[in-house]
């Protein structure tokens, strides 16, 4: 392959990879509830609470999700689990790998903490730019602030996404391909 074809594939895998880390599903559900939750923008006491629950629960999916992790027991069935300092905790009532190798494989490291807190801060750009959320807890902006909400998303949103480019993790959770381990 020529350099230049190189850099095509480089950035198409790098493309299909950040898909993979983004927190899709959790921004999916939120943005199908904010609108609900919010009245459209028009919040009193009530719905800033609902509104600020969703977000807290939208958050804490997203920074969970990025420690789940996915296999093929000895009979060849998908098998999806939550990483911890030992191995796997296999969630869907499968047999846990017995493979003790195998399982050390699947533990917890310091980059799967990075990627929870970056992907919680790509979901925090996203509820910044929803006009409802942002109607709701701030219903007339001053003129800083503004600037601030239009700013801050996309400046998050490009570094979160640098970040996962740069520093991938080999960790597939719920809904994601197979991982190669």
């Amino acid at each position: 392959m020529s350099p230049m074809q190189r850099a095509i594939s480089q950035t198409y895998q790098s493309t299909a990879h950040l898909a993979t880390l983004l927190p899709t599903g959790t921004v999916l559900a939120f943005q199908l509830l904010s609108p609900i939750v919010t009245d459209g923008g028009h919040c009193i006491r009530a719905n800033r609470a609902m509104a600020g629950t969703l977000l807290a629960l939208c958050a804490l999916s997203c920074f969970v999700l990025s420690f789940t992790d996915s296999f093929r027991d000895a009979k060849g069935a998908v098998r999806y689990g939550f990483a911890t300092l030992r191995g796997l905790w296999v969630i869907d009532g499968g047999a846990p790998l017995e493979d003790k190798q195998a399982a050390a494989a699947y533990r917890i490291r310091f980059l799967d903490f990075v990627h929870a807190v970056v992907s919680v801060m790509i979901f925090a750009a996203v509820a910044l730019f929803d006009r409802n959320v942002v109607s709701c807890f701030y219903p007339v902006p001053s003129e800083d602030a503004r600037q601030v909400l239009t700013v801050l998303p996309i400046a998050i949103g490009v570094v979160g996404s640098m970040l996962f480019v740069t520093f991938p993790t080999t960790r597939h959770g719920i809904g994601f391909p197979l991982s190669q381990r």
